[in-house]
């Protein structure tokens, strides 16, 4: 159902995209061409989401469509942190994205002011964490308490099937009449996720505390903190028109 429901909205998004370009050629009365819904350019990216690539559409010069994709083990952040504890994060990205990129000045005669735009749009988001705890001084810290162990707690964070809406910011300049570069910065609002910690071995704390019960509490915690609601996103890349 989740998969239908991006399709719906890619759908729609790709036929506003198209109706804004069929009321531009209209205003300047000419006819709507079909080969407008035929992809216009590509490009390549890397970023905090991972590396990938998206085809590009322009409906006219103020608008244009990005379809892409982006993956790979590139993380935004090196570690998970919550009450002051450390985990190491290691990312595994899976996102489909479809963006409408509206450029207010994609007329003006000024090649870097045509190049900026406002991204909006939605994500396929299907990224995990592998987690794993952090540890200095042979001690660990959970749900505020320390444990002497000998063992290891792990676990996984994940953003499964989510479809999440996106907003942000970029700079896309031509180089030369085909070739140009860009930079975009913005966020997915993916809502909070699933978290599954584990341990294995001994935990020992000199005051008594629980630590079955203190793991579930800093599971919890995780899971739910409002930090983790948002995937920022920052990515270059290059483009090619054709």
């Amino acid at each position: 159902m989740k998969v239908l429901k991006v399709l719906t909205v890619a759908t729609a998004l790709l036929a506003s995209g198209v109706a804004m370009a069929d009321e531009a050629v209209v205003n300047q009365g000419n006819v709507f061409n079909a080969n407008q819904l035929l992809p216009t350019g590509a490009r390549v990216e890397v970023g905090t989401t991972g590396y990938g690539g998206a085809l590009l559409w322009t409906a006219n010069p103020y608008v244009g469509l990005a379809l892409g994709y982006n993956g790979g083990d590139i993380s935004w952040t090196d570690d998970v942190s919550i009450n002051g504890t450390k985990y190491d994060a290691d990312m595994d990205n899976k996102l489909a994205y479809l963006n409408a990129e509206i450029r207010p000045w994609g007329a003006s005669q000024n090649v870097w002011a045509q190049g900026l735009y406002v991204a909006a749009g939605v994500g396929y988001v299907d990224s995990e964490y592998d987690l794993k705890k952090r540890s200095s001084d042979g001690t660990i810290k959970v749900n505020g308490n320390n444990y002497n162990f000998n063992g290891e707690v792990s676990g996984k964070m994940d953003y499964k099937n989510d479809i999440a809406p996106y907003v942000g910011f970029g700079f896309a300049p031509k180089i030369t009449k085909n070739i140009g570069v860009f930079g975009e910065v913005g966020a997915y609002y993916t809502g909070n996720p699933d978290v599954n910690l584990q341990s294995k071995g001994n935990f020992v704390n000199v005051n008594g505390a629980d630590f079955d019960r203190d793991l579930a509490a800093e599971e919890n915690k995780i899971r739910n903190d409002d930090k983790y609601e948002w995937l920022p996103v920052g990515k270059v890349g290059v483009s090619f028109n054709w």
